[in-house]
């Protein structure tokens, strides 16, 4: 029988723990805060900010919205990030993508804090995730992934897991995080060769390859574990996952569903994100 790994279930955990970190802060006079930053005013970002400052505010997290023309010049919009690097009062600090090619440049991620860097941009926060530093912060999805196996006691030590994707939002962080815990990890690309292959012999699968519908039953061993990352909106407007989930969900052991799964997961982790570098920033 196929277990659904629904996002909301495991958030709500989250939100438990989150709420008693939230709690000993204020007895000690300190409020979370956040720096919600965007450059321009494409609307998929502002409304991405709105949900976000929204749910932030529900859980007592305070979210301070920095909104830069699109036309900022690199240098300003830098200085900019220092500024925010050097407010006492905001312990974390979310940069809405994508951003005007002038400035996604690659060098924003090192401007970053690392010590404020709660979505993991910053090189310095990858390099911790590699050395099994839990000081640092992973990207949010990333670690959202992590949270599903963990909640549901998914033994990872020794077991194969392929993930297919490599970018640094997603494939890399999330396979140093699975080879931290002792797994056999394959990453697997565009220019993997014989991909459902490959993916056959994982026990936990990992799609984050941003193609609608892409891993298909022949791509899953029995019994496996899948965590579908996809978000793609199909042509009829429907929100679908990167796993073909009718076909791919009665080989499983256990699968997230998309929309309800990781999504859910990463707001949750955003939010605990903060909490820790508050706490950190503090001496906690």
């Amino acid at each position: 029988m196929t277990t659904l790994m629904k996002g909301k279930e495991i958030a709500g955990h989250l939100r438990l723990e989150i709420e008693k970190d939230i709690e000993f802060l204020t007895s000690k006079g300190i409020k979370c805060a956040m720096a919600a930053i965007r450059v321009g005013e494409r609307p998929d970002a502002v409304s991405y900010e709105k949900a976000t400052m929204k749910w932030l505010d529900k859980l007592g997290i305070a979210c301070e919205a920095f909104t830069y023309p699109e036309n900022i010049s690199k240098t300003d919009f830098f200085a900019e990030i220092e500024k925010i690097n050097n407010m006492p009062n905001i312990h974390g600090m979310l940069l809405f993508r994508p951003m005007p090619k002038e400035l996604d440049t690659g060098e924003v991620e090192y401007i970053i804090s690392p010590e404020k860097d709660i979505d993991g941009m910053n090189p310095v926060n990858f390099g911790k995730i590699c050395g099994s530093d839990d000081t640092g912060y992973a990207p949010c999805t990333a670690k959202a992934v992590m949270e599903i196996l963990k909640y549901h006691n998914i033994d990872l030590s020794g077991k194969k897991a392929v993930v297919i994707g490599r970018s640094m939002v997603i494939g890399r962080p999330v396979s140093m995080m699975l080879l931290n815990e002792n797994a056999t990890v394959t990453i697997c690309h565009s220019r993997t060769k014989d991909l459902a292959a490959v993916c056959r012999e994982a026990d936990i699968l990992v799609a984050a390859i941003g193609k609608a519908g892409f891993v298909t039953a022949d791509f899953i061993k029995e019994g496996a574990v899948v965590v579908d990352v996809g978000i793609n909106v199909t042509d009829e407007g429907k929100v679908v996952g990167d796993v073909d989930f009718d076909g791919v969900s009665p080989k499983c052991s256990y699968i997230t569903p998309v929309p309800g799964g990781v999504g859910s997961v990463t707001n949750a982790v955003l939010a605990r994100h903060i909490v820790k570098a508050a706490k950190q920033l503090n001496g906690f």
